[in-house]
């Protein structure tokens, strides 16, 4: 049975550590906050100018005046900070940002990602996905395994504009666990009832399996 995007994020939220700082992008990404273990100090930073998010609020207790880089209400947690863009990206583009989890559209066998721009549509820009691609040292990726008419986005090559080059690191989708390796992309590990085939099925770009591919422990 191929995950929902909460179940992604549950997956995710098993490879935060404590004491990480975390960037969490907008889309599957912003729902990991959810799902990290009570027993680990994590610091959530999101670009609009927060450190210290917490879960989404419940049905009416949002503030309108407290939301992340998607616009999205968020709780705070004790000790939380807010701050400008300049003392934001300071933090990406120094590298003090331990984990990066951003959405796709794309990502191609050797870590290219393509997430900010379907060509023909209006966009504000690439805004700050480039940073986050460009200044990670451990980025991982959130998103369905094929679109909505069934073709992969597991790719040899990005058909898409360029968010980053090579610096994908690990992909979790609805069917699967992937590493990015100089060799392609590695299975890890499958949705629980989801078969080998249908992942080989789901991927178009080079893919190695591994004997014995565990299923996900969510």
């Amino acid at each position: 049975m191929a995950l929902d995007k909460n179940q992604i994020a549950q997956r995710i939220a098993q490879e935060v550590k404590n004491g990480y700082y975390v960037n969490l992008g907008i889309g599957i990404p912003t729902l990991v906050a959810n799902y990290v273990r009570n027993d680990i100090e994590v610091e959530f930073q999101s670009e609009n100018g927060v450190l210290g998010m917490g879960p989404f609020p419940f049905e009416g207790e949002e503030d309108a005046d407290i939301i992340n880089a998607g616009k999205q209400t968020i709780t705070t947690l004790p000790g939380a900070s807010f701050f400008d863009s300049a003392t934001s990206f300071s933090m990406i583009r120094g590298k003090h940002v331990d984990l990066t989890i951003l959405g796709a559209m794309e990502v191609a066998d050797n870590g290219d990602i393509a997430n900010w721009k379907i060509p023909g549509k209006m966009v504000k820009g690439m805004g700050g996905a480039m940073d986050l691609v460009a200044s990670a040292e451990n980025i991982i990726v959130a998103m369905m395994h094929t679109n909505k008419a069934g073709k992969s986005k597991l790719l040899p090559t990005c058909s898409l504009p360029l968010t980053g080059v090579g610096c994908v690191k690990k992909i979790v989708t609805n069917l699967a666990v992937l590493e990015v390796t100089s060799n392609g992309f590695v299975l890890l590990e499958r949705a629980p009832g989801v078969s080998i085939e249908d992942i080989k099925n789901a991927t178009e770009g080079k893919l190695t399996i591994p004997e014995n591919v565990p299923e996900m422990n969510l």
